[in-house]
């Protein structure tokens, strides 16, 4: 059997996505018309023999429990489980304190996602390399821009035997264009090596105190609660690669990370183009009677939309909205009970939960491609160019424009607003 363990986080972290995270976590913020973690699940349940998906992090227990309890109905050869950190272990700190709950049952393989990626999760090529090659973890890698490639983990491949021989967390200078994508699987012996590793922290930690008091400089504080967190790049993929345990696979479909609120948009146009080339009946289409829709769409059940609204590409309009006469649409997520009123333009934004656009309303942000653009919205605390946000319960008033803000909830909108934060 094999199992998987997703990696969730915690209420303190997902700060760049606000203000979308103030009312719900960052996993489970729809993009493709499902949660962000739902395309990881979906992916792993199409892997042989996957038996048990655990999320692992630091928010309460009820967060996810209502989420849990719908893909335990959507997937029911699976068992789904959540375990939650008694602290902020770090990336790899989690994965081992459970690693006896992890290990029940004997998995023979066992794969460690992170929940901020949105990907094609290529995982059945992934787990067959990584029984190919026998080694103690495979990482999945995708090909960035020499100029971006500090942004990320690099891996230094051997491009015959596919070996990771180095691993840099965010290397200073350039060493390697492939970049960690956040998703692996390990052997059930990779517990062993982290304990290794957890063993040798512990000796150089009591080594340096032991220097330290003999110059009387040691005091105890919160840096010492270090010994006990474990980073998976810095501490164990490092090691790995160092002693030729790490293999690596390319990633040839798409992969971006979900970092900033604005980069869900991006998110869910690739999964909603992913829908549209497996021609999903999950997509809206035209039917004659209205909507017209160009692209690949998704409207809940329940929204109403008019007949005479241009919507798409690239849009998912979310449950009980309600789309009025002649409104405009493209390159947006419109969230669950949102009004738009007639003849109104959403262009490259998101439009937060229990939101009002007024009739004539304009609602646009700027169509960017770079992750750079995407992921850092904001330079010297001033708004560039990037997706319009409206936070949750956002008024807009008739005939107002709003372009490329970042609206914080509960606000009311009766003047253009333009390349501003607002509070």
């Amino acid at each position: 059997m094999n199992k998987a363990v997703i990696l969730v986080g915690g209420p303190s972290r997902a700060t760049r996505f606000r203000p979308l995270s103030m009312h719900l976590p960052q996993p489970l913020f729809p993009v493709g018309g499902n949660p962000i973690i739902w395309h990881q699940i979906k992916a792993l349940s199409e892997v042989n023999d996957l038996k048990e998906i655990i999320l692992l992090g630091f928010f309460e227990d009820f967060i996810f429990r209502p989420f849990l309890n719908k893909c335990q109905e959507e997937f029911p050869e699976i068992s789904f489980k959540y375990l939650r950190e008694y602290s902020q272990l770090g990336t790899a700190g989690g994965f081992f304190h459970f690693r006896d709950q992890i290990l029940r049952g004997n998995p023979k393989n066992i794969f460690m996602l992170y929940t901020d990626i949105c990907c094609s999760f290529p995982l059945g090529d992934l787990l067959a390399q990584h029984e190919r090659h026998g080694r103690l973890g495979t990482i999945m890698v995708t090909k960035v821009d020499r100029s971006s490639a500090h942004l990320y983990g690099c891996v230094v491949l051997d491009n015959e035997t596919k070996l990771a021989e180095h691993y840099v967390e965010k290397p200073e200078t350039y060493v390697s264009d492939m970049a960690s994508t956040g998703v692996f699987v390990f052997d059930q012996e990779i517990f062993r090596f982290m304990a290794r590793v957890m063993e040798s922290r512990a000796d150089e930690f009591e080594s340096q105190r032991a220097k330290e008091n003999a110059y009387g400089r040691y005091e105890e504080s919160d840096d010492t609660q270090d010994i006990n967190r474990l980073r998976l790049e810095q501490d164990v993929l490092r090691a790995m690669a160092g002693e030729k345990k790490l293999s690596a696979y390319l990633c040839k479909g798409f992969w971006r990370q979900i970092k900033s609120a604005a980069s869900a948009v991006p998110a869910n146009a690739l999964y909603l183009q992913k829908s549209l080339k497996e021609n999903s009946s999950f997509l809206a289409k035209n039917s004659g009677k209205g909507p017209e829709i160009t692209g690949a769409v998704f409207i809940h059940p329940s929204a109403q939309v008019h007949p005479t609204a241009h919507i798409g590409p690239n849009v998912s309009i979310h449950a009980r909205a309600i789309i009025g006469p002649g409104v405009r649409i493209n390159d947006s997520i419109v969230l669950d009970n949102v009004n738009i009123k007639e003849n109104a333009a959403i262009l490259h934004a998101i439009v937060g939960w229990d939101s009002r656009i007024g009739k004539w309303g304009r609602v646009e942000g700027t169509h960017v491609i770079s992750p750079d653009d995407i992921d850092e919205v904001t330079q010297s605390g001033v708004k560039v160019n990037s997706t319009c946000i409206l936070g949750e319960d956002v008024h807009v008033k008739d005939e107002v424009f709003i372009r490329n803000s970042i609206v914080l909830p509960h606000k009311d909108l009766a003047n253009n607003k333009h390349n501003e934060i607002i509070m």
